[in-house]
């Protein structure tokens, strides 16, 4: 071969090595950009996250009771009795009427569909069960956003609350009693049960016993065995159409709660956890 092949030669070597080097560039220039590409999208999907957490925990959602009426945007923001947003505060009654439709009210109104989500409410401290609702997952990149919060569950069924301070017809100090009362009809027997619900750590530590405005003598002490206390048997009408219960406790502060439930409510839940306000981790995941 003269010089001339040779010189041919090297430069088809040359003009290969030239084509797998440009070839390498390209392919890791393009490796590059998709990494760009995903961080930017993974980034974008975290803030709209961290943001949808921050607003649906501080929101009640519009209008006032859209839960109740199936229409509107949502939140889950809890109101109290005087009209005032709970910030970072998940209600149970909310979170249930969006996982009623999960589809309409968190995938389409809150993303558009462009992502699936789940959300899981986990209490803290607590013999009751997590909440989940949304979408099953099924990616192994997946986005999470958790936060604090606390939760009502059934809270709204609670008549009185003992920890708070209550009004009592027998002159009970307060520093070493709690009492309260509730006003009841007799029709109210026929579509309500009420219950004293106490902790599981108070029932054999508490006595208890209930009273009216009619009865003049005391009754003796009971003492409490049982986290669930049946009243509808034990109210004393007198033959009126309506009676004023007191029910007394002799330890301040007693971790206990008068409810008022509809009947055919669920027996399983029937549990003082789920009529206290809970803390609990709310949980927001998504992925493609």
């Amino acid at each position: 071969m003269d010089n001339k092949g040779n010189v041919t030669l090297e430069i088809g070597v040359i003009i290969i090595i030239l084509l797998m080097v440009m070839g390498i560039v390209l392919s890791l220039n393009e490796i590059s950009t998709e990494k760009i590409v995903s961080q930017s999208e993974n980034e974008h999907i975290q803030t709209l996250l961290e943001e949808s957490v921050v607003n649906l925990i501080n929101n009640p959602g519009t209008p006032p009771n859209w839960e109740v009426n199936k229409k509107g945007t949502p939140g889950l923001a809890i109101v109290n009795e005087e009209g005032q947003v709970i910030p970072n505060s998940v209600s149970y009654a909310k979170l249930l009427a969006m996982g009623s439709d999960y589809n309409k009210f968190v995938t389409k109104t809150l993303f558009n569909s462009k992502i699936k989500t789940s959300i899981e409410l986990i209490p803290k401290e607590s013999s009751i069960s997590s909440v989940k609702i949304g979408n099953d997952e099924s990616s192994n990149n997946i986005h999470s956003v958790n936060r604090m919060v606390k939760c009502d569950f059934f809270k709204k069924y609670v008549l009185k609350d003992f920890q708070n301070d209550g009004k009592c017809n027998r002159n009970h100090d307060q520093n070493s009693h709690s009492c309260d009362y509730f006003k009841v009809f007799k029709g109210n027997l026929r579509a309500f049960d009420y219950y004293l619900l106490i902790d599981e750590d108070e029932k054999y530590d508490l006595n208890y016993f209930m009273g009216s405005t009619r009865l003049v003598k005391d009754k003796s002490w009971e003492p409490v065995r049982y986290d669930e206390i049946y009243l509808n048997n034990k109210i004393e009408f007198y033959d009126d159409t309506s009676a004023i219960i007191f029910i007394h406790f002799d330890k301040p502060n007693a971790k206990a709660v008068l409810v008022q439930l509809p009947k055919r409510f669920d027996e399983n839940n029937i549990n003082y956890d789920y009529f206290r306000t809970n803390d609990c981790e709310f949980i927001l995941k998504a992925w493609y």
